[in-house]
């Protein structure tokens, strides 16, 4: 399956129902790889909430990511958020308010925000930021005012691993009501996205309409890139 959309025969795949995601993403980024310019790979979830979708990352496959890799998954999500025309607010998450702890944890997500600043300095994002706080805009600026998220809040949350991440959306999806959309794989050269073990009927037909509008986006971006190379 992963040579069809390799080789042009199939415009996206989904797999992994009945097998291991391990076992499922290995093929996918040894035959197709991942997209110019990236080293790392993510899995987001859509978390659609009475307030509107929520995007989480990376849920699904880095253990223990160091600040450069909270980087590359924080431009991989924006990116990806953005294709939702949703313009990303960015939490990076920790259990520390930006600086009140010095754990390599906390310093880990600080470093990272720092990169992010100063490289793309067009991206609101901001912390390390506890949940409650991204996610209460007015708690936010009643107490760090200068936060760059203070009184709007965040709508895409960055994990400091996977543990964290992977924890919070089945939290928010079992005791939260929230529906999870997911995972949708970043960074892949091609539309792959791995579902999860036993998903249902509907979190099935909701993944293929992702892998349908990934495809489909992809396609539009290759058709004006060539326009350009020609006018050029």
């Amino acid at each position: 399956m992963v040579l069809m959309v390799e080789t042009g025969q199939a415009d996206a795949m989904i797999s992994g129902l009945t097998r291991n995601y391990v076992d499922t993403i290995k093929p996918a980024l040894r035959i197709i790889g991942t997209e110019s310019g990236v080293d790392k790979v993510a899995g987001m979830y859509i978390m659609i909430t009475k307030d509107g979708p929520v995007f989480f990352a990376d849920t699904t496959i880095n253990i223990d990511p160091s600040a450069e890799d909270i980087v590359e998954i924080t431009l991989l999500t924006a990116k990806a958020v953005r294709q939702f025309n949703i313009a990303p607010r960015i939490a990076l998450l920790s259990y520390s308010n930006f600086g009140s702890s010095n754990t390599e944890s906390a310093m880990k997500m600080r470093r990272a925000v720092e990169i992010l600043h100063a490289k793309h300095p067009d991206l609101l994002v901001d912390g390390e930021i506890q949940a409650n706080f991204a996610f209460n805009p007015t708690m936010l600026k009643d107490n760090y005012p200068f936060s760059d998220l203070a009184g709007i809040g965040a709508n895409t949350l960055i994990f400091p691993n996977l543990d964290a991440g992977n924890i919070a959306y089945k939290l928010m999806q079992t005791m939260g009501g929230a529906e999870a959309i997911g995972p949708i794989l970043l960074g892949l050269k091609k539309p792959v996205h791995i579902l999860q073990l036993g998903s249902s009927v509907r979190e099935i037909v909701n993944m293929v309409t992702i892998a349908v509008a990934d495809a489909q986006s992809r396609q539009l971006n290759h058709e004006i890139s060539k326009k350009e190379k020609i006018k050029q």
